[in-house]
């Protein structure tokens, strides 16, 4: 027996299911739907996106988007069925998410304070002797600069953790984000070039996803699948995760241009 089987004896069972360059909508989709259709536990790591997409909170206002260049530039836009921030995803863009029955960490209350620091912990793992890692007010952060955002959904008896991590960005993609009204103290009104960093420069692609599992296997016995061999299809099931119509954006645009112009005769 090896240390690692050891290691293993006594843990609750994890599926990992590594992809590369799936739709960030197919990811969000299958999350929800393992998350509400099964009792597994299940750590999906998502290696990029496809295009560049703007992913909005469950009740994330639209008023946080540039829409008029949004919709120019035909930028896709979709409302996640968990909570947080809006972010814009692309393929230097890598995604890591734990869907978790409430009693397979022990100690571990299904709240979001608790989960956040159990999340915490074990990235605080990751990044050991890699920068200055630490969870600063929700974010993952290296020094002073957000490298990670992080948003959940809780059920009676599960929750889902799921990440977004910068590995890569483009600068141009960030102009489609305006800055939000309500911030991290420790943004102190940076723009978004200057709030975040790039992982790259700290940790390869790769060393990140191995690690990130070997991590993970300090809690779960964990179990690699394929995406081919998930078989949801004999549960009925409608994901709340969409896309936003061109009409919904254009009609969220009338509206913010109404009301500045409201707001400027007053």
């Amino acid at each position: 027996m090896t240390i690692s089987q050891a290691r293993n004896i006594g843990l609750p069972l994890m599926n990992l299911v590594k992809m590369g360059g799936t739709p960030i909508l197919q990811q969000l989709q299958l999350e929800e739907k393992l998350l509400r259709t099964t009792s597994d536990n299940w750590c999906i790591i998502n290696d990029g996106t496809n295009d560049p997409t703007i992913v909005m909170g469950m009740s994330g206002p639209a008023e946080l988007l540039e829409l008029e260049p949004v919709i120019q530039d035909q930028v896709p836009v979709i409302r996640r069925f968990s909570g947080g921030g809006t972010v814009i995803v692309d393929p230097g863009t890598i995604f890591v998410t734990f869907i978790c029955n409430r009693d397979d960490i022990p100690g571990i209350q299904p709240y979001p304070r608790p989960i956040m620091k159990w999340s915490g912990e074990l990235y605080k793992e990751v990044f050991s002797g890699i920068g200055d890692f630490h969870l600063r007010e929700n974010d993952y952060v290296l020094g002073n600069h957000k490298f990670g955002g992080n948003a959940q959904s809780i059920t009676k008896n599960r929750w889902v953790h799921h990440t977004s991590f910068l590995w890569n960005y483009d600068v141009r993609n960030m102009a489609y984000l305006k800055l939000p009204s309500r911030a991290p103290e420790y943004r102190s009104a940076r723009n978004h070039v200057d709030f975040v960093c790039r992982m790259k420069d700290h940790m390869s692609r790769s060393t990140f996803i191995e690690k990130t599992v070997e991590a993970t296997r300090n809690y779960f016995m964990v179990r690699p699948l394929q995406l081919e061999t998930i078989d949801t299809s004999k549960t009925l099931f409608t994901p709340s995760t969409r896309l936003l119509s061109k009409e919904e954006l254009s009609s969220a645009l009338q509206s913010q241009t109404k009301k500045f112009c409201l707001e400027r005769v007053q």
